[in-house]
């Protein structure tokens, strides 16, 4: 192979620079990261080298431009990685992170480059930026420092060090996350076990069941604690190993086991921040989120505990009435939840299903929201080529059919994908580079049969709302530089848009649009409609204390100096242990209410970059909730309530103070009493 037939090395010749998933081959990516990684080296001692003083144009709109090759190469890598995980390239994973790391970290770490950075920094006020420029160079002063570029030398190479081990591990950590879902998932052989699942899940439980070899059925896990099956399932027994081969996950013994790389992650991360002048990693990580100190977030979390536990000890009681058994276990919650809820609102969830079609919800309910309130309308493209057969691309236009866009979407589960769901970037918006977003979703629906109908719970519905609020965020970017594009914010605040566009799966206007039978063409019932708006504070006791529970693992994890991470000889046994002292110091009972996720496969925070992060989804729902009290009170849905938000909060991306764009928006500091009421918590007990 040579240069000039790798794909990877030029940009694309396609429109907005989409990749050419048809030309990329395997033995691509090492070349191109070795050679992008190389290129951008270049381009930095081209600007260390540069004779003339330090200017904003000639380094920091330098640092901007360069590094397009190595970026490019990892956005299709890491997609690959993430929706189509295969040994060959999980090889190139472990052998490119640690590569990765030390590639940050020369430029970083960089003595001659910071040294220009701190200069201009000095004289910012006098340097006559606009205001995105100013603040472009003090986050990029801020990103130095905090990389360590003013360590002493001998501290700098334990840094390198730390970082790369920290990538290799958390490389690791993803990998066996993925093997152990997999291989957790329970085979059963009896039809008459899976009464209470559809049709259409039997037969998917089938499917899988005949891709893996075997007769009878599969039921595959997603990433959480609880499996959704949990809930439908009349079988306890089954019911039972189902959520026992869940939580077991990571921590078992098996070559899957994550319970070491847990534990050695978390105390290298101990070691990094003290090594930067932390007291602990959470100290690190907050000092640069909106959120500011670990303290602030400590607080709001205790704070939220107490009354999120009391409503969810009521809701046990209630729960275990329901079962009639006097051992009341975790398995037992869901399915006892969804039979309360017949019973006290005489609803089915299950019966909103037909109603639910995912085309429908995709063009009818999505694409309508985002048409109604910016203007955007979707069409469809074929010629584009796509990594998976299941990923379709829809080029997005704006109220005046200019062209702002496309938007990838990747719904359906498959085995070498991993869990959950997020939003990824091919492209970045950027005036600077003259670059148009290329965004993609990513969920994990169980697709049905062929010829068969997609019929989605209306779980899956907030997802895709919820997921379509990053890609907003990401088509919608108007900013110069690419370091502020989109999502590329604080990490307790980018969820704040994706969650406000939740709002919209239940919008009247927009649910009567998309909520249609997919056999009869009758839209859902007003009464149906009526009970899942009624029911939307039902087990928020519950979600929002096991949600707590991760929350305040990650958070324990990351408040631990050095010393005082657990020992490493028996890291199964100190997991556990350590998670157990954490619950039980915050009042949690584990009895009945398991954490979202155990730490052994919370991918967010070891695999992923949540880590003492995990808070600001609840950090960033206090903002969204306020903002759902603003939209009721001015209007709704409606093109200048959408404007207005895209041109105050989505359009600037990390331009500008997060907090501050926000004010802008409402007109105010944000205020916790929304969220409260959402969630039916009430601060008093």
């Amino acid at each position: 192979m040579t240069q000039t037939n790798n794909p990877l090395l030029a940009p694309s010749t396609l429109a907005y620079s989409y990749p050419p998933f048809d030309l990329i081959e395997i033995d691509h990516y090492i070349p191109a990261f070795e050679l992008g990684m190389a290129e951008q080296r270049s381009q930095v001692n081209e600007i260390t080298g540069n004779a003339d003083p330090a200017s904003f144009d000639n380094t920091i709109v330098a640092l901007e431009r360069s590094g397009q090759t190595l970026h490019r190469t990892s956005t299709v890598f890491f997609t690959m990685i993430a929706t189509g995980s295969t040994p060959q390239l999980r090889e190139i994973e472990s052998q490119i992170a640690p590569q990765l790391a030390a590639h940050h970290d020369s430029i970083f770490l960089d003595p001659a480059l910071f040294a220009r950075i701190d200069d201009l920094h000095r004289q910012s006020g006098d340097l006559g930026l606009d205001e995105e420029s100013q603040y472009l160079l003090r986050r990029y002063h801020r990103d130095f420092v905090r990389g360590g570029a003013r360590l002493p030398q001998e501290d700098k190479t334990q840094l390198r060090t730390l970082n790369e081990r920290l990538s290799s591990l958390s490389t690791q950590f993803t990998q066996r996350q993925l093997a152990a879902t997999n291989a957790a998932a329970v085979r059963v052989d009896d039809h008459a076990q899976l009464a209470g699942m559809s049709n259409d899940a039997m037969a998917a439980a089938a499917d899988a069941a005949k891709a893996h070899g075997g007769d009878g059925y599969l039921l595959t896990l997603n990433n959480f604690t609880m499996p959704p099956q949990l809930s439908v399932l009349r079988d306890r027994g089954l019911r039972q190993r189902l959520y026992e081969s869940s939580i077991a996950r990571g921590n078992d013994g098996s070559d899957a086991d994550t319970s070491h790389i847990v534990v050695e992650i978390a105390r290298l991360r101990a070691e990094r921040a003290a090594l930067l002048g932390y007291d602990h990693h959470a100290a690190y990580v907050i000092a640069d989120q909106t959120a500011n100190d670990a303290d602030t977030v400590t607080t709001m979390l205790a704070d939220l505990v107490g009354p999120a536990v009391a409503n969810a000890q009521q809701e046990a009681r209630d729960r275990k009435n329901v079962v009639d058994d006097e051992e009341f276990k975790p398995w037992d919650w869901p399915l006892a939840t969804e039979l309360l809820r017949r019973r006290e609102h005489d609803f089915d969830m299950a019966a909103t299903r037909p109603y639910l079609e995912l085309e429908r919800v995709l063009h009818d309910g999505v694409f309508y929201a985002a048409q109604q309130l910016y203007g955007l309308g979707f069409r469809e493209r074929f010629d584009l080529p796509t990594y998976h057969p299941q990923v379709r691309v829809f080029e997005v236009f704006d109220s005046s059919d200019a062209a702002i866009g496309l938007y990838c979407a990747d719904y359906f589960a498959r085995d070498s994908k991993r869990g959950g769901a997020w939003m990824n970037s091919f492209a970045d918006q950027s005036h600077l580079l003259g670059n148009l977003p290329v965004v993609c979703n990513n969920l994990n629906i169980v697709k049905a049969g062929d010829a068969e109908p997609t019929l989605l719970t209306f779980t899956e519905v907030t997802t895709m709302f919820h997921e379509f609020g990053h890609a907003l965020h990401g088509l919608l970017s108007n900013v110069t530089y690419p370091r502020f594009s989109g999502t590329h914010v604080p990490r307790d605040f980018v969820e704040f848009p994706s969650q406000v566009n939740e709002m919209w799966a239940l919008w009247p206007q927009v649910l009567r649009n998309y909520a249609v039978h997919h056999v009869t063409g009758e839209p859902m019932p007003q009464a149906m409609v009526d009970k899942l708006h009624a029911t939307q504070q039902f087990n928020t006791g519950f979600s929002t204390t096991e949600y707590l529970a991760a929350a305040l693992i990650d958070l324990a994890w990351h408040s631990l100096t050095p010393d005082a991470v657990p020992d490493g000889a028996d890291p199964r046994a100190a997991v556990a242990q350590f998670e157990a002292r954490v619950l039980a110091d915050s009042g949690i009972d584990t009895d009945t209410i398991q954490p979202r996720y155990r730490s052994t496969y919370f991918g967010h925070v070891f695999g992923g970059g949540y880590a003492a992060g995990y808070y600001s989804y609840i950090w960033s729902e206090v903002l969204d909730a306020d903002t759902v009290a603003w939209f009721n009170a001015n209007g709704g849905l409606s093109r200048d309530n959408g404007d207005r938000f895209r041109n105050h909060v989505l359009s600037v991306g990390g331009g500008k103070d997060p907090l501050e764009a926000y004010r802008e928006f409402t007109g105010h500091a944000p205020s916790t009493a929304p969220l409260l009421a959402r969630l039916g918590l009430d601060m008093q007990k």
